[in-house]
């Protein structure tokens, strides 16, 4: 079975599952898109990872293994989503240490937030996407086609990772110490959308 490389389109709140996420990875040569429901823990450390000015003041879960693995010289080279069962997305690690390489099983969402910060590859199989990825139309086509398919349009428009809070009556240093307490807080995920505010005045 051949391998399909995949980037990370976004993460959006998932429209299914309460208190959930949906991350979406995209074929880097293509136009399907695997969308995977995670928790919001995982959806945050990704952000972060994504985020390159948000530093958390503490490490979290995924940089404490970063760390760890990059003290014993262990790499991360890729990622492989192999396997799809009742919804469930199965992952491997396929780590490398003096030229010995290992797989190592692991949940989708820590193999993406480790892929993230190795800057690691991700992959999944052919058949995997035939079975549950999803084509996106592009703007062309939403143009052309007034009656395109709801649930495909549904998708597209909800790739996001945050939606925006209306800070239009704060000033830029109100902004940056809300920035600073958000992070001080451990509250990343109001921490992205105040410097996405920040960055759209600069």
């Amino acid at each position: 079975m051949s391998l399909v490389r995949l980037t990370i389109k976004g993460i959006s709140y998932s429209q299914t599952q309460s208190g959930a996420y949906a991350l979406v990875l995209s074929e880097m040569e293509g136009t399907r898109t695997l969308p995977i429901i995670i928790g919001a823990f995982e959806a945050q450390s990704i952000a972060i990872a994504l985020e390159k000015e948000i530093r958390p003041p503490r490490p979290l879960t995924h940089d404490l293994f970063k760390s760890f693995a990059e003290r014993f010289s262990i790499g991360v080279k890729q990622i492989i989503i192999h396997k799809l069962v009742d919804g469930v997305f199965f992952s491997s690690l396929i780590c490398e240490r003096d030229g010995i390489e290992e797989i190592i099983d692991t949940r989708t969402s820590d193999a993406i937030a480790l892929a993230v910060r190795f800057q690691a590859p991700i992959f999944t199989y052919e058949n995997i996407l035939d079975k549950a990825g999803i084509y996106l139309k592009t703007e062309e086509e939403l143009e052309i086609s007034e009656e395109s398919d709801a649930d495909e349009y549904e998708l597209e428009t909800e790739i996001e990772i945050i939606n925006e809070n209306d800070f239009s009556s704060l000033s830029l240093n109100d902004l940056e110490q809300q920035l600073s307490e958000a992070v001080n807080n451990e509250d990343y995920e109001l921490a992205a959308k105040i410097r996405d505010e920040i960055s759209k005045r600069s």
